[in-house]
């Protein structure tokens, strides 16, 4: 592995990385650079390991218009929004696979490891209808490694060291790959254990505190994933691919620090599993046209365990349970491109999914366990979408997609009063356009303007959980949508590259908790009563000053308004007004690369656990600084340091994020 600056590049369609996946790649459009790091939607692998970021949340918070958060509460998991879109509304995949839980949606980034990962591709407002259903505000996709070499092998590592440099954990991957003439295989392991992470030393807990300082009480996680891949290349143009990933996860949930005890929820996650088996393709019709498929078959297994107390051994109580999800997806999806003329390129696209999600509980009173009949949701999503691109010259091409889809709700059960029941069954469809205009008058300059309307179907939780009884179904809940408008550009200027862009988005039909009576209880119902307004700019610099010296950062101003009419006093919460990140590569020797840099935000929108008062919070500072130095080709040594200040920020209401951390780390590539 030799050390390189990162780059803040323009985006592309495609990778300029020989080892990116192309296979499992989305359409991101904007001008192509050879070797993308950080830009505006694309965050490549040599970035994520020069400063560290072994998590996708952790990750992705290193580009523009992209910020992470914590959920905060009893569920500890990590958040990631896209211009003001939330994980409802911003679906992940993996090699352009759907990582979906058909229950409640509720993806934990945190439980997604990089060590594999090539790149990071995120698309803004515009996500192109051919990608699939459900980008309401865009799209994120992981794409893994793919060999380009005879023979590939790599190792990383990294120990974590706490406040006082103590054991606080690891991380470690493992690639072995082989490219041949008409065939490719390889295989890799990534992990990341956290035996906790510490609280900054300027914490002090408060009386009654659930929390007393130091190490963050139940901040133990543990995760890992493994990608398995085998390729045929008969041709030049044709590729069909095989691939394997399982990934499986277990973690605590910190507690509330100014909650008190006998209030919080003591839950824990002894696993959080996803497995997929894909095959994707790609094969030349002629010289004119081109099909690509998907095929797959994801799983996710998932187990809450809920306690008495915070000593987490006893399940005797009302509120201690087990919480059980088996959910099981099979899909597919063909992609027809077709040169109508030398300007003109002629896409369609059909995807099918069918969800099916089955849990069950078991419950406690006296020490006696009762396990509910297992309960049954069947669901299956369909998405017909084209999509022209128009070149009117060489320099200026408008592209136009229009999709529609629709879902039907096959099976919807629940128990509730010692009984199985059985919801309405209510189908859902939505139509959506966009088009966008990109002029590209010289290789330096390229601008664009887009406009895109797409909605996302409500999950399941949303239109039929009782949210422990405080709500009540909504079968014919209908799709929230958003319309968002961009325009940006990018130009070379010498040394200096330069991004920007400014957005706005129209939210309407939003999902709100309505306040109702049900059975003579008040309770909540999910309705479409909300609409709103999000806009924004982004701007992104890189510069290389001379051979040693390189310097980059961008910067995003976001606004949300959301208007609840359930609810005055309503905020969205989660999202920093101002976000930005700054860095320089400094190498005074040959090998030797010093890379400070710093994660940077203002306040955000929160609010406490009751729900009665909505504070603005989390503005930090966030001081890093990494030193890698090469000792032999192909082998680097490292060290560093995370919020070298040990700045105390919270990002959401009573839980506290990490405080000075150090690691050293290693590096083999063959």
């Amino acid at each position: 592995m030799s050390v390189s600056a990162p780059v803040l590049a323009q985006t592309s369609t495609t990778s300029g990385r020989d080892d990116a996946f192309t296979l499992g790649q989305i359409i991101v459009t904007a001008p192509t650079e050879s070797t993308p790091t950080i830009s505006s939607t694309t965050l490549d692998a040599d970035a994520m390991q020069l400063f560290q970021r072994n998590s996708l949340d952790d990750a992705v918070n290193l580009m523009p218009g992209v910020s992470s958060s914590n959920s905060g509460g009893s569920r500890n998991e990590r958040l990631i929004n896209v211009r003001g879109f939330d994980r409802y509304q911003v679906p992940l995949s993996i090699d352009g696979i759907r990582v979906y839980l058909p229950a409640d949606g509720r993806l934990d980034y945190g439980r997604f490891l990089t060590g594999d990962i090539a790149q990071v591709q995120v698309a803004k407002g515009y996500a192109s209808v051919l990608d699939g259903p459900g980008a309401m505000g865009g799209a994120i996709n992981l794409v893994t490694r793919k060999p380009s070499q005879p023979i590939e092998a790599e190792a990383r590592g990294t120990l974590n060291l706490g406040r006082e440099a103590e054991y606080a954990g690891y991380n470690v991957f493992a690639l072995l790959g082989t490219r041949q003439d008409k065939w490719y295989a390889q295989a890799s392991y990534t992990r990341n254990f956290t035996d906790h992470w510490d609280l900054p030393g300027s914490y002090e807990p408060s009386a009654g505190s659930a929390e007393d300082g130091g190490h963050r009480d139940f901040s133990r996680t543990e995760d890992w994933r493994v990608n398995a891949k085998l390729g045929f290349t008969p041709n030049a143009t044709d590729e069909y691919s095989l691939s394997y990933t399982r990934q499986e996860g277990a973690k605590n949930a910190p507690l509330h620090i100014t909650d008190s005890a006998a209030s919080q929820r003591n839950w824990s996650w002894p696993y959080w599993n996803i497995d997929s088996i894909y095959f994707l393709s790609t094969t030349a019709l002629g010289d004119l046209a081109t099909l690509k498929t998907r095929v797959y078959r994801n799983s996710f297994d998932n187990l809450l365990r809920a306690f008495d107390d915070a000593s987490q051994t006893t399940q005797t109580r009302p509120r201690a349970f087990n919480s059980y999800y088996a959910d099981k997806a099979w899909g597919g999806s063909a992609q027809l491109d077709v040169d109508v003329s030398e300007a003109d390129r002629f896409n369609v696209a059909a995807h099918y999914r069918r969800d099916k999600h089955v849990e069950w509980q078991e419950s406690f009173a006296n020490g006696i366990g009762t396990t509910e009949p297992k309960q049954t949701s069947i669901e299956e999503t369909y998405s017909i979408a084209a999509e022209n691109r128009l070149a009117f010259n060489p320099a200026l091409a408008l592209t136009a997609g229009v999709s529609f889809d629709w879902r039907n709700l096959t099976r919807a059960e629940d128990y509730a009063s010692n009984a199985l029941i059985e919801y309405p069954l209510h189908n859902g469809q939505a139509l959506n356009g966009q088009a966008q205009l990109v002029w590209t008058p010289d290789p330096a300059t390229s601008l664009h303007a887009g406009i895109s309307s797409r909605a996302r179907f409500p999950t399941i939780f949303e239109r039929f959980s009782s949210r422990f009884g405080g709500a009540t179904s909504s079968p014919d809940l209908k799709a929230e949508r958003a319309t968002n408008y961009e325009i940006g550009g990018a130009r070379d200027f010498g040394p200096l590259h330069a991004e920007a862009a400014v957005f706005y988005s129209h939210l309407n039909d939003v999902i709100v908790a309505f306040p109702t009576i049900f059975n003579q209880q008040p309770v909540t119902q999910s309705r479409n009563l909300g609409s709103g307004n999000y806009y924004g700019g982004e701007i992104a610099l890189t510069a290389t000053l001379g051979d040693t010296l390189s310097l980059g950062g961008n910067y995003t101003y976001t606004h949300r308004d959301i208007d609840d009419p359930t609810n005055t006093a309503f905020q969205p919460t989660g999202v920093p007004t101002h976000k930005a990140f700054i860095w320089a590569d400094w190498a005074p020797l040959d090998g030797l690369h010093i890379l400070p840099n710093a994660d940077i935000a203002s306040d955000r929108w929160t609010v406490n656990t009751a729900g009665t008062r909505y504070y603005r919070t989390g503005a930090y500072f966030q001081a890093n600084i990494s030193v890698n130095y090469e000792v032999y080709r192909g082998v680097v040594i490292g060290a560093g340091a995370r919020n070298l200040f040990d700045d105390y920020y919270v990002l959401t209401d009573g839980f506290p994020e990490p405080g000075r951390s150090f690691f050293l780390s290693f590096a083999y590539k063959y």
